[in-house]
């Protein structure tokens, strides 16, 4: 049973319309067409993953409080159950879509890892098992120039493996695969002390390739240590409108990416979701003119990375536009089941029966927080004043602003690693 604790957090989470865990778990999913698309997706992971490919992403659209990241928490649950790691990354500033790095760093940092606690990669790696045909499959996969992999990972790979006596260099390793910086002057240090000096030709890589490298390594690193794939699930991606247009250009070459809709570009094992908002299209596509004026904006900077982004900006548009599956308004099952679990949940918190509300007047928002956020702040001034004549109203909705912010405005790292 839990705890009066755990109960009191999930209604504080909600009165502020951020579900935690305890939350999503007792309200449940209200999306069925959503989850089932969610499940069938996360049964093609594995297969699209020995085939050399990665399963298609979704994407879910809904207004301000419709439950979208309330839904992403959901799906980490399904996603953990079936043995996945998942990583939550919300698009913030300083979390922007169009720098793997950032997103990468991000990912490894809300990465939740099934009956595992501690630093993920160091944690994931250590349930490597040199023996097994996954780590062998893993191992020759990394040696491959197929992989796209620099020569960096299958030296460091094989350092974990046989390098036993210097726990340093192993632990920097581990570092390495989760973000951190390592001199090639070490790996091949490394490589002398266990009779592997001149077996790779390594050589710097581009900061922003050695991001797209590492997800495309810890994907595969995660499967071959006993895991069903890597889930990524990315909130908040309407955040992208109030990028400069460049920005927003790249932003969606990276949804195509990151969705597995990049022509040539496959991270195999990895699977996305992202949210945003349904008004996205309209006031940003459409009313900002990108849909027609980014591909065109991005190819007269006449070079073939510019060229390659332009064609994958477009593919991501369309995505926006054609593939978003809309959240549905909550109907009145919806309302009447969640109404009796939040009853009891704040009866079981404040060991009390509350009185029942009556329905929402016809006027109110078809958002499910404003419904939530209603019922709780009512259940608390009736517990805390019992003999008072309570009227609830409900605040104006809440919309997304596209004006641009030059805050957002960070600069994609482009230099040369040292790694």
């Amino acid at each position: 049973m839990k705890s009066n604790i755990d109960q009191r957090r999930a209604l504080e989470a909600l009165r502020n319309g951020v579900p935690n865990r305890e939350a999503v778990r007792i309200l449940g999913c209200s999306q069925p067409k959503a989850e089932n698309a969610f499940l069938e997706r996360l049964d093609t992971v594995q297969s699209a993953a020995h085939s050399g490919k990665q399963a298609k992403g979704l994407l879910v659209s809904g207004g301000f409080g419709s439950g979208k990241s309330h839904l992403l928490d959901h799906f980490e649950h399904l996603a953990l159950e079936q043995n996945f790691v998942a990583s939550r990354v919300v698009i913030s500033k300083e979390t922007p879509l169009f720098d793997p790095t950032k997103m990468f760093l991000a990912a490894i940092d809300g990465a939740t890892v099934p009956s595992v606690k501690g630093e993920v990669i160091r944690e994931i790696a250590q349930l490597l098992d040199p023996r097994s045909d996954a780590y062998l499959e893993f191992s020759e996969w990394a040696k491959q120039p197929s992989s796209g992999l620099s020569p960096l990972f299958a030296a460091t790979l094989l350092l974990h493996e046989r390098l036993h006596n210097d726990p340093e260099l192993v632990d920097q390793i581990t570092n390495f695969w989760s973000g951190e910086r390592l001199a090639i002057s070490r790996i091949r240090q490394g490589l002398k002390q266990i009779g592997y000096g001149g077996l790779f030709a390594l050589k710097p890589v581009k900061v922003t390739d050695l991001a797209l490298q590492r997800f495309r390594f810890a994907s595969r690193l995660m499967m071959a240590a006993g895991f069903s794939g890597w889930v990524l699930l990315i909130d908040e991606l309407e955040l992208v409108g109030r990028y400069s247009q460049l920005q927003r250009g790249r932003s969606y070459a990276e949804l195509a990416r990151w969705t597995g809709r990049a022509s040539g570009d496959a991270y195999p094992g990895l699977f996305t979701v992202a949210a945003i908002t349904d008004d996205f299209g309209l006031a940003v596509l459409q009313e900002k003119s990108d849909r027609d004026l980014i591909g065109t904006k991005l190819r007269a900077k006449e070079t073939d990375e510019f060229v390659t982004i332009a064609a994958r900006a477009e593919v991501g548009m369309r995505f926006i536009e054609r593939e978003a599956l809309p959240l549905r308004p909550p109907d009145e099952s919806m309302l009447a089941e969640s109404y009796q679990r939040l009853k009891a949940l704040h009866g079981a918190a404040y060991n009390w029966e509350p009185p029942e509300i009556p329905a929402a007047d016809a006027a109110m928002s078809k958002l499910m927080r404003s419904y939530v956020r209603l019922w709780v702040n009512e259940w608390d001034l009736r517990r805390l004043y019992p003999n008072a004549d309570i009227c609830t109203e409900e605040e104006p909705a809440l919309r997304p602003s596209y004006v641009q912010d030059e805050l957002l405005e960070v600069s994609q790292a482009a230099g040369e690693s040292d790694e």
